[in-house]
């Protein structure tokens, strides 16, 4: 006998689960369904592990520059089975926590590869299900990888080097998007030598450009090699060797080779080509409802064109979900997403770069503040700094339109940047706030007094 649930929810990723709790609790009946582990990629093989390895990596460089605060200790080395117990034990708590939310919202999971048939079915292992009001495509994201580089012991995606049993002396990360500088901070915190090869001229070329200059140089004072406008022509491996390539002729001999070149949307295999669901370069094209061409199929996550970001998912999976049952919410800008990289330094922006605000108003006014001059990033040994965008001239102009920041713990402070640029604050209005001093949220402050041309701790 075919099912029959209100909705059905390919995937149980970020966006995925999104959408089935807040369907279930607008009391719709649910079926969520899920090839692997209800949570996805954030909390198996992407934000949550990932930035776990990120912290084993910041607590090892806190060791190893501890005489510079005074405390005399030493690096005895990375027991990395320990670190992966750590790290285990980590998303273990959270899948846990997560499965019992899902069940006490009396979500039915079904494990199995989903496939829609068209005509909101949904075929699992030869098991029809049918949605009487929706079906929410969520199949998520999958490493991209580079035709002729043979995946294997010595060349990896980020999947893969999530479970690396030892460390390696060299690598070579091939991408220097978000995931690929955040692996090579993180290698290179816990003792490996690094190098980053970027085909384009600059890192995290999607972030401001004053963003990706600061980055380069903090980690070529670290010791990473950045090698910007390179491309990787072959690589072989040859026993615990890698040899790669380059279109300048240079070859690079490392232990481990890392593909971060990105991830593309996971549709191949879930049927949605087959039933007429219109793609775009893989991605499921949707309208600004998140509608695809087929009445009562919606699609959210990673699947969909544009920021891979779980809270974007969450985000896109509670919007569908109060459209499913009835309801009438606002469609979400995604300018206002706030965006991190977790890397060290980090990087945190809300809302458009210099060249996209400049391109969208015509005149803006910049203003940076270095954290040099904030106390509390002098405390912490923090280098770094924030730079905002304000539409229109210095006098009479318009709200901040674009907030950037580069810094170690800078990313607690997206949260308030996030609202500054979402509510359409203008200068004046956040250098009237107090913030407390010593914190770094102060730099904040400083930066958007700077702006409004009332400096205090920086020069106007």
């Amino acid at each position: 006998m075919t099912r029959t649930p209100d909705v059905v929810v390919l995937g149980g990723g970020s966006g995925g689960y999104a959408c089935a709790i807040r369907a279930a609790q607008l009391g719709l009946a649910v079926t969520l369904i899920e090839s692997d582990k209800v949570g996805g990629t954030c909390l198996h093989r992407g934000c949550i592990p990932t930035k776990a390895l990120v912290h084993a990596g910041e607590v090892a460089e806190t060791i190893r520059d501890s005489s510079r605060f005074g405390v005399l200790g030493s690096l005895d080395g990375v027991d990395m089975e320990r670190v992966h117990s750590y790290k285990n034990g980590v998303v273990g708590k959270l899948f846990k926590g997560l499965q019992g939310l899902v069940r006490h919202h009396g979500i039915e999971v079904i494990s199995g590869l989903g496939r829609y048939m068209g005509n909101r079915t949904v075929d699992v292992d030869g098991e029809l299900i049918e949605a009487r009001r929706a079906v929410v495509l969520a199949t998520g994201s999958q490493p991209r990888t580079i035709p002729g580089l043979p995946i294997g012991d010595r060349i990896m995606t980020s999947d893969d080097a999530l479970e690396l049993s030892e460390l390696p002396s060299r690598a070579v990360v091939l991408g220097g998007g978000v995931i690929g500088v955040e692996f090579a901070g993180l290698l290179d915190s816990l003792g490996t030598e690094v190098t980053v090869v970027e085909a384009l001229p600059r890192l995290v070329a999607s972030e401001d450009e004053w963003s990706s200059k600061k980055l380069a140089r903090a980690f070529r004072k670290r010791g990473i090699d950045v090698r910007t406008s390179t491309k990787v022509l072959d690589a072989q491996q040859s026993g615990g060797t890698v040899t790669i390539s380059t279109d300048s002729g240079e070859q690079i001999e490392a232990d481990l080779l890392l593909v971060a070149v990105g991830r593309e949307p996971r549709t191949a295999d879930s049927g949605v080509a087959e039933a007429g669901i219109a793609l775009d370069r893989g991605h499921v094209v949707v309208d600004n409802q998140l509608r695809t061409n087929h009445d009562g199929v919606w699609a959210v996550g990673d699947v969909v064109a544009g920021l891979q970001l779980a809270h974007r998912g969450f985000q896109q999976g509670l919007y569908v979900a109060e459209q499913i049952a009835g309801r009438q919410p606002s469609p979400r800008d995604e300018t206002g997403i706030p965006r991190v990289t977790y890397t060290s330094p980090e990087i945190a922006s809300v809302g458009l770069t210099e060249a996209q605000a400049r391109a969208k108003y015509g005149d803006v006014t910049t203003a940076e503040y270095d954290l040099g001059g904030n106390g509390k990033s002098q405390i912490l040994g923090a280098a770094g700094g924030i730079k905002l965008i304000r539409e229109g001239t210095r006098q009479g102009g318009g709200p901040v339109v674009g907030i950037h920041m580069v810094g170690d713990r800078i990313s607690e402070l997206v949260g308030q940047a996030q609202l500054i640029v979402n509510w359409n604050a203008h200068p004046e209005d956040v250098a009237a706030l107090i913030h407390a001093h010593p914190t770094q949220s102060e730099a904040l402050g400083e930066a958007h007094l700077a702006l409004a041309g009332q400096p205090l701790h920086a020069h106007g």
